[in-house]
């Protein structure tokens, strides 16, 4: 098929002076934003794909728990129980690590790529200003500025540069760039510069003023992190000292009481009929699934708060959760032996 050819003036005459390219070499240009656009659903997607391993567990642990197959590890339920509770409880947390640690893990790495990205801005933002105050005009002042280096925004300027050079208006070109990085932060100074150039005056000193307040926020905001910092780790060490003391009962002081019952019970039987007293022990099995119950739900609940009060995001939350469900999982169901009721 034949291809209509499109010139193109660069802005202000700066890059090439005439370019003769086809109207579809554009469209690259233009779809970025597109297929950016959609990977931003990324996260989305491995969230969803997690609920559902984790309601796949689910029903794996429904069966095991009936049927007394594919059991992880031997629990306190008695040879003759009619319900393994063991098994349901050990398929439904790694149900839910499915769901906490690649949610997490993705969610927890696109937010840091999200933060080197805007630790660079008011960087780009000074040095166009920069470019503005010798006589450029935005889009030049743009084009000039792309030629420095600004970490993970680097490739994105000279994107957006490139469809400056390629005569793309700039309140078009900074939309795009807008919603290639899709950040709070990007979006309002961009929306601050577009209002600016449109309003016309000195772009320079706005651009100047809007790096500064960016800093500003990016300073604040670090300085925020380091202060809750202190308080991520009262939270860790709450968990770790709960879960050595929920290790301590399991080990000692349950086994005791079982010994102890057995005891009384062999006592009360050898005295029958004369007011013998016995200690059933048939309820310390449930005891310390409701220490294993204990260390789950400080865990996941523990691990949100550290999240939310280190970085205000939910996803960190669901890492630290994942984590702390995942150590505390594994020692009480493989480390600490399990209570096993005579005959059990």
């Amino acid at each position: 098929m034949a291809t209509a050819n499109v010139k193109i003036q660069a802005p202000g005459g700066v890059g090439k002076p005439k370019v003769s390219k086809s109207a579809g070499s554009v469209v690259p240009v233009i779809a970025t934003a597109t297929r950016t656009k959609k990977a931003g659903f990324r996260t989305i997607y491995i969230f969803y794909i997690g609920l559902a391993v984790m309601v796949v567990c689910i029903v794996i642990g429904i069966i095991a728990g009936t049927t007394g197959a594919l059991t992880l590890r031997a629990g306190e339920d008695q040879a003759n129980a009619s319900f393994h509770t063991n098994a349901l409880v050990d398929w439904a947390v790694i149900g839910g690590l499915a769901v906490l640690f690649p949610y997490g893990i993705v969610a927890y790495r696109q937010a840091t790529m999200i933060d080197n990205i805007e630790s660079r801005l008011p960087d780009f933002l000074r040095d166009v200003a920069e470019a503005g105050r010798f006589g450029m005009t935005l889009p030049e002042a743009i084009i000039v500025a792309s030629k420095g280096r600004y970490g993970r925004l680097t490739e994105e300027i000279k994107r957006m540069a490139s469809q400056l050079e390629w005569g793309v208006p700039v309140a078009h070109a900074l939309t795009l760039f807008q919603e290639r990085i899709d950040t709070p932060l990007t979006r309002r100074v961009v929306s601050i510069i577009i209002k600016a150039n449109e309003a016309g005056g000195n772009v320079a000193d706005v651009l100047t003023m809007v790096a500064h307040d960016t800093r500003e926020t990016q300073l604040n905001e670090e300085q925020r992190k380091i202060t809750m910092l202190t308080y991520l780790t009262v939270i860790y060490i709450s968990f770790f000292v709960f879960l050595v003391t929920i290790i301590i009962m399991a080990v000692t002081f349950l086994p005791q009481m079982v010994t102890a019952g057995a005891g009384l019970q062999s006592s009360a039987a050898s005295a029958a009929g004369n007011g013998g007293v016995g200690i059933s022990i048939a309820f310390i099995p449930a005891v310390f699934l409701a220490f294993l119950a204990a260390v789950i739900v400080h865990a996941v609940g523990d691990g949100m708060m550290a999240g939310v009060i280190h970085s205000g995001r939910l996803s960190e939350g669901m890492l630290h959760g994942g984590v702390m469900l995942a150590v505390g999982w594994f020692i009480m169901r493989f480390i600490v032996p399990p209570v096993v009721l005579p005959g059990g």
